[in-house]
């Protein structure tokens, strides 16, 4: 199987999702020099970081956190089309590796029992072809050591992209959306909500809503990316 990978590589050369460069051995969907030069926020290092702030008023919340800064015709926006758009549920692993190691680097989340994806709805998954917030905390698992819980948190209701909303209007497209079913396996824990980007907190605080129905309960935020901060 190696042989026959190596022969690929040649064959068919893996380019960064970055720049398009070709990448050299160890280098998985971005380069180097572009992962060096993503715009990090550093937020999992301190508590009052602007995406605690945020979300402060949708939800109560341990923690929060997001890797990336998001910024409109941005490298980290190309990413995350890539990510959702364009088929390359590679990268969201990639991404979600990155997202543990920065998790790893704080103590902030060392508590943390569950990594929950933001559910997509079936309809959504199936013209996608797989959930990308599913696919990154899978990679998050391969470098923070969490097991991931799919299937307890469902969004019941199919709704617009939020990307396609005026921001007033995405709390209303996104409410009464999400709903629990085996509730019971969250009960006491500590789950991290995991999405890919994180705009005005609609979408995620309506998570927060169907979640806090859990007793004792817990709830922390990490997304790749945070858009106009």
């Amino acid at each position: 199987m190696e042989a026959l990978e190596s022969i690929l590589n040649v064959l068919f050369p893996s380019t960064c999702a970055c720049c398009g460069q070709v990448l050299v051995q160890g280098e998985r969907q971005i380069c180097l020099s572009c992962l060096a030069n993503l715009s990090r926020t550093l937020y999992s290092t301190y508590d009052d970081n602007p995406v605690e702030r945020l979300l402060a008023t949708r939800a109560r919340l341990e923690h929060a956190t997001a890797l990336f800064h998001y910024r409109a015709g941005g490298t980290v926006q190309q990413l995350v089309h890539s990510m959702k758009f364009h088929g390359n549920a590679e990268l969201c692993i990639a991404m979600g590796r990155q997202l543990g190691l920065d998790l790893l680097r704080s103590d902030r989340f060392d508590d943390v029992d569950l990594l929950l994806p933001v559910p997509l709805h079936w309809w959504r998954r199936l013209s996608r072809g797989y959930n990308q917030s599913e696919l990154i905390c899978r990679g998050i698992a391969q470098t923070f050591g969490r097991d991931v819980c799919t299937g307890v948190l469902r969004r019941h209701r199919y709704t617009r992209k939020q990307s396609q909303q005026r921001s007033s209007a995405r709390e209303g497209n996104v409410q009464g959306a999400f709903s629990l079913r085996h509730a019971d396996r969250l009960a006491g824990r500590h789950v991290l909500l995991v999405d890919d980007v994180l705009t005005t907190g609609a979408t995620l605080g309506a998570c927060c809503a169907a979640l806090k129905a859990v007793p004792g309960i817990h709830i922390s935020v990490a997304t790749i990316s945070v858009a106009g901060r």
